[in-house]
């Protein structure tokens, strides 16, 4: 899917080469003389937490990942991973815990997952047994 580099906005979701991210800052050069302003787009991917950069006329288009969110249970803890059972399918599957959310995850619990492009990570915990 395209949208326009003039919609990204700091919460949003891009493609950076070929990795969906969560956009957390965004720059805006003023046009020059023989040029369009330029869009500096600062995001951390969604899977793999690790920061990138985007550098693209304002003009530009740009690819928008499609990021389905479901809700799971906890079914089990490990020491960095846990087991989830989708509370729509039943489906079980396991993904690692993010750092930021490894205090708060209990056993049966609800959380929030974010699936895109045949990968899941948890993005928070929705409340507790």
């Amino acid at each position: 899917m395209y949208g326009s580099m003039k919609e990204v906005k700091p919460g949003k979701f891009i493609l950076i080469d070929g990795i969906p991210c969560r956009v957390v800052e965004l720059d805006v050069s003023s046009p020059g003389k023989h040029g369009a302003a330029k869009m500096r787009v600062t995001a951390v991917g969604v899977f793999d937490g690790v920061k990138r950069t985007l550098l693209k006329p304002s003009s530009a288009d740009i690819e928008v990942p499609i990021i389905n969110k479901k809700k799971a249970q906890v079914v089990s803890i490990t020491e960095n991973m846990a087991q989830l059972m989708d509370l729509e399918s039943y489906e079980t599957y396991e993904v690692p815990i993010p750092e930021d959310l490894k205090g708060s995850m209990k056993q049966g619990a609800e959380v929030e997952v974010m699936e895109s492009m045949g990968k899941r990570a948890i993005s928070r915990v929705m409340g507790s047994a």
